[in-house]
């Protein structure tokens, strides 16, 4: 069941552990996704092919409220985290509860960190920690015309229009 790809976090972090002393290149990329759209599959896909596991860290729905504004999430973690879970390319899962993916990723120290195209290289939170321990970092191109804000805003219009 693809809730079985959702791990709590320490058990992320021993999962991928293990999968680098088995010589597995792990790929990691992280988010809110508070509502999934083709942008992020997209990135998700591409990502899943530069290296043998794909590592999707979530911001918890306290972090995503922080980071976003109290009327965010739009789904709870639980429903986002089992949707990501859902998806072929997305190996694993899981909810981090900080503002920042920095503690996260320089713990997990994956030999590839994924970004959206929209993310200069400098803004990439975990970049140094990852190039310093030989990884990369990987910038995915940005698919136009999808975002999560966009998508808010069209459906605040919709409603306000239908009234």
């Amino acid at each position: 069941m693809a809730t079985d790809k959702i791990l709590p976090l320490e058990r992320a972090f021993r999962l991928v552990d293990e999968l680098k002393r088995r010589g597995q290149c792990v790929v990691f990329t992280n988010g809110c996704f508070d509502l999934l759209h083709p942008g992020h599959t997209r990135l998700f896909a591409e990502a899943r092919k530069l290296g043998d596991v794909l590592i999707v860290a979530m911001n918890s729905d306290r972090s995503v409220r922080a980071l976003k504004g109290k009327n965010r999430a739009i789904q709870p973690e639980g429903e986002r985290a089992e949707i990501l879970a859902a998806l072929a390319a997305v190996d694993y899962v899981t909810i981090f509860d900080d503002e920042s993916v920095r503690g996260v990723v320089a713990r997990m120290l994956p030999q590839v960190l994924v970004k959206g195209g929209h993310y200069a290289l400098d803004q990439i939170v975990g970049r140094d920690e990852v190039e310093a321990a030989g990884g990369r970092v990987v910038r995915i191109p940005v698919v136009e015309g999808f975002s999560t804000t966009a998508l808010i805003e069209a459906a605040q219009k919709a409603v306000t229009r239908d009234k």
